[in-house]
């Protein structure tokens, strides 16, 4: 998609309905599926945001922003995220995180981002974070500063995530799984899944 046309559509994008878990759960593992809202508020989730930030390439196309996370010894090494992360105490709000946490990550300062809206939060089950999506935009290609969290930076094709030929289904093994298929995204040759296909998957259909 043209910068510009997805520039057009922005009021739409404000003021659309979002497709909430209905729209997530077409991309969610099987894992998530078994907790409802009052599961998840009894185990008290830690707080979290992250960022879908949208921008122009050198061809003017529409690429988001995703992130290969560090290999740690840990739940998430190595998976495919969004930049964000947990709150911190002197952060205004959830949005502050949001931005806050893509500054560090990626170097992308906060006053270049536009906002957009708030996307539905999405709980976590194996680190036990409820997160909240945003997404905004920048209206030039970033120059990427990535810290030590950051293993590398996937600038994905709008136009690829709204193709439903980039959908699967794939065998995934972790250090809270073995061999369970989980639905995914396929984008330049990485497998997106989890909360990271949930939180695409409703953007998907907001366009």
């Amino acid at each position: 998609m043209n910068f510009l046309d997805f520039k057009a559509r922005m009021t739409d994008l404000k003021t659309s309905k979002l497709g909430g878990l209905e729209a997530q759960f077409k991309l969610a593992p099987e894992l998530r599926l078994r907790y409802d809202e009052d599961t998840i508020k009894a185990k008290n989730p830690k707080k979290a945001a992250v960022l879908a930030l949208f921008y122009p390439d050198m061809h003017n196309k529409t690429r988001i922003l995703l992130t290969k996370r560090a290999s740690y010894k840990g739940t998430h090494s190595a998976q495919i995220s969004f930049p964000g992360g947990k709150t911190a105490f002197n952060d205004r709000n959830l949005e502050h995180t949001a931005k806050r946490e893509t500054y560090e990550e990626v170097g992308i300062h906060s006053n270049t981002i536009h906002m957009i809206r708030e996307l539905t939060t999405v709980f976590i089950p194996p680190s036990n974070f409820l997160a909240t999506p945003f997404i905004g935009y920048t209206n030039q290609r970033p120059l990427f500063n990535t810290n030590y969290e950051v293993a590398a930076t996937i600038e994905v094709l709008l136009e690829d995530l709204l193709n439903d030929m980039n959908i699967s289904n794939v065998e995934m093994s972790t250090s809270y799984m073995d061999k369970i298929k989980v639905p995914c995204f396929k984008l330049d040759n990485y497998i997106i899944w989890g909360a990271t296909a949930m939180i695409l998957s409703e953007i998907k259909e907001l366009f």
